[in-house]
């Protein structure tokens, strides 16, 4: 009897024990699609370490290493798996980047370091092992919070969806892992509006360009600009020039400093180099990192922004446009300066209605601007 119960039982275990098998094998195997990546949550293991959400020595926890599309086997009964979409940013808009992993942003300090060796933020080992400063030994870490690079219109990336926050109007991307963050979710969703800093239109490309009145007439435009990051502006100034004004000092110290001298050097060409745009040397603002190393600073900027589109990081610049300066025929334009050199006098005893300075001093420009249109900061 029991050898019978026996010889009935045995292959019955053994299909069930094949079956648990497959259903393990086939809960094991994810298809991951063409625009999707696997985010890998491994169930036992050692602790993570810190405040630090990711494992990259096998800890349990959120896995470093994502699955990229296609077959892909793990083992169910060890890890899980959930997909996440690519990155997307539409046409005509940009992507604004929040680590939440890295070294701790610096006192002070209102948003990250970048090196170019970060890319799009797709390197997880980069970001966090760093890469090779400037100084020997140092190494350039990524910092969480606020990056300062955007993701250009038409990105399309497999970023790791704990590690970053990738907030676009259309939706964010990314899990969250502050408790504040969570708690601003609608629906299990979270969306820009969870950013008070970030308003309407703020993520979309900035566009400086003519504008039309009601009555017909087309307005010249320059935008204005205030960052929001960067060391405090010296003592007196009102705003951030690059360089400062030491390029019309030198102008105006002659043969040594490559001018002609206070004499020889003429106001037309000290206003030239006064409304000699700098923002080609930090891409109109755009390289913000680089803006900083070139010794940007916080606060309204001289140099405005002309026709074109920007690529603008919503969390560290404020751009207003403003009418462009335009003098018409049988008119001049007088400049009252509130920034420049120390203001010295060139008026003369004889000139009785105040003082008179040359282009580049603070107060009243001796030589006027002429018919034409100037691209000049109004708040400056």
């Amino acid at each position: 009897m029991t050898e019978t119960l026996m010889g009935f039982l045995m292959p019955t275990i053994w299909v069930v024990l094949v079956l648990s098998l497959a259903v393990v094998v086939l809960k094991s195997i994810y298809s991951i699609g063409p625009t999707e990546v696997g985010l890998v949550r491994k169930r036992f293991g050692k602790k993570l370490p810190g405040d630090n959400p990711i494992a990259f020595k096998g800890e349990a926890g959120y896995q470093a290493e994502l699955l990229m599309p296609s077959l892909r086997f793990k083992f169910c009964l060890l890890y899980a798996v959930t997909k996440h979409p690519w990155v997307q940013v539409p046409a005509g808009q940009i992507g604004v980047v929040i680590a939440q992993i890295g070294e701790p942003l610096p006192m002070g300090a209102k948003s990250a370091i970048y090196t170019p060796s970060f890319g799009n933020f797709t390197n997880l080992k980069i970001f966090v092992e760093g890469v090779d400063g400037k100084d020997e030994g140092a190494k350039v870490k990524g910092q969480k919070g606020v990056q300062r690079p955007v993701l250009p219109p038409g990105t399309l990336a497999p970023i790791h969806p704990v590690a970053f926050l990738v907030i676009t109007k259309p939706q964010v991307y990314g899990v969250p892992v502050s408790e504040g963050l969570r708690r601003r979710m609608k629906g299990g969703t979270l969306t820009y509006q969870a950013w008070e800093q970030l308003e309407e239109g703020c993520l979309d490309v900035t566009r400086i360009e003519p504008r039309a009145t009601e009555g017909g007439r087309v307005i010249d435009m320059v935008g204005v600009v205030t960052t929001l990051d960067g060391e405090s502006l010296p003592a007196g100034d009102i705003s951030s020039r690059l360089g400062g004004f030491q390029d019309i000092k030198a102008l105006e110290a002659g043969p040594q400093g490559g001018g002609g001298g206070a004499e020889g050097v003429t106001n037309p060409k000290l206003i030239e180099t006064i409304l000699g745009s700098k923002n080609d040397q930090h891409n109109s603002y755009q390289d913000f990192q680089t803006f900083l190393d070139k010794g940007g600073k916080i606060g309204l900027q001289h140099d405005p922004l002309l026709y074109g589109a920007y690529n603008l990081n919503p969390f560290l610049l404020k751009v207003e446009q403003v009418p462009m300066l335009v003098v018409e025929q049988g008119q001049v334009a007088v400049i009252k300066s509130y920034v420049g050199l120390p203001t010295e006098d060139t008026s003369g005893a004889e000139f009785k209605f105040g003082s008179l300075v040359r282009p580049g001093h603070r107060g009243i420009w001796e030589e006027p601007l002429r018919t034409g249109k100037y691209p000049i900061n109004p708040r400056v």
